[in-house]
């Protein structure tokens, strides 16, 4: 029994009419009389009684037909509900983003992407990108926010944009006083670094090196926050995002940018290029670009 069976059987009990049914249904009456006797067969009973001037139900026909609509009806609001969806932006979302990113970019995006996607149910992860990566793959989360490099078959990446890296400061620092500082200045200076799980720790250290200079790190840290709280104390110096100093707002470090072949980092937005990418996953990645 397929619904397409029971469309025909229903069109003819109305109508007490092949001819008409096959009309109404948009198909030829022979393939209807099939389909019809096809399902008389796997009922094992007739539900029509054929007359010379049309069609009556019998008695498993009238049993069946109250139950015939009803499936129907419930098949036609199953596919209207599915339609709907289809434009809707609804449903859960599961963004992640590597630490040095989520706190500083996601917050403006959030509040937006709530505000006028009332019906998402949003879940926020933060991970380095390793973690990320295991996540989009493994199907876990939908979109990861990360930055290059990011390479794997599986995923697509997207550039939301390009940010310079700038060097963190004690507020009175003997550098503190320049517009900028450049490499040879700071050659002989103590970093203070994120551990080498953190993406933004490998990408400051490299920039070093390709300087000629082989950074003298006294510590490594988990958070970029506590990074910071030793740099105002003057335990030495780091090398972080344009985002996070913009959204510093204490007197006790100053932010400079570092003068040839500037330090920086590609943000970008990945998912996963076999999965069904939502509404919701589609609106959460144009909200991105329209922060960036």
């Amino acid at each position: 029994m397929d619904l397409q069976q029971l469309r025909y059987f229903v069109a003819v009990a109305e109508l007490a009419n092949f001819s008409r049914a096959a009309a109404r249904c948009g198909v030829a009456q022979p393939s209807l009389s099939q389909q019809i006797q096809k399902l008389e067969r796997e009922l094992g009973q007739p539900l029509l009684d054929r007359l010379p001037r049309g069609a009556m139900l019998t008695e498993a026909g009238t049993r069946l037909l109250d139950r015939a609509r009803r499936i129907l009806s419930e098949a036609d609001a199953a596919v209207r509900e599915v339609h709907e969806a289809r434009d809707a932006v609804a449903g859960r979302l599961s963004v992640g983003a590597i630490p040095t990113i989520a706190p500083f970019l996601l917050p403006p995006v959030i509040r937006r992407f709530i505000r006028d996607h009332r019906r998402v149910e949003l879940e926020l992860h933060e991970h380095v990108t390793d973690r990320l990566l295991e996540q989009v793959t493994a199907g876990t989360i939908d979109l990861a926010v990360a930055s290059l490099p990011l390479e794997h078959r599986l995923l697509h990446v997207e550039p939301l944009f390009t940010e310079p890296l700038v060097l963190a400061l004690p507020a009175d620092h003997r550098l503190a006083a320049r517009k900028t500082v450049s490499w040879d200045a700071i050659a002989e200076e103590r970093y203070l670094v994120l551990h080498e799980m953190h993406c933004l720790s490998g990408q400051s250290m490299g920039f070093c090196r390709s300087h000629g200079s082989e950074p003298n790190v006294i510590m490594r840290g988990e958070q970029l926050g506590t990074l910071l709280d030793m740099v105002a104390l003057g335990l030495g110096i780091s090398i972080v995002p344009q985002m996070l100093a913009a959204a510093d707002r204490s007197t006790r470090r100053v932010y400079r940018p570092l003068r040839g072949n500037e330090p920086h980092r590609t943000v970008v937005v990945a998912w996963h290029l076999d999965r069904y990418r939502t509404n919701a996953s589609r609106a959460f990645a144009q909200a991105l670009h329209v922060q960036s």
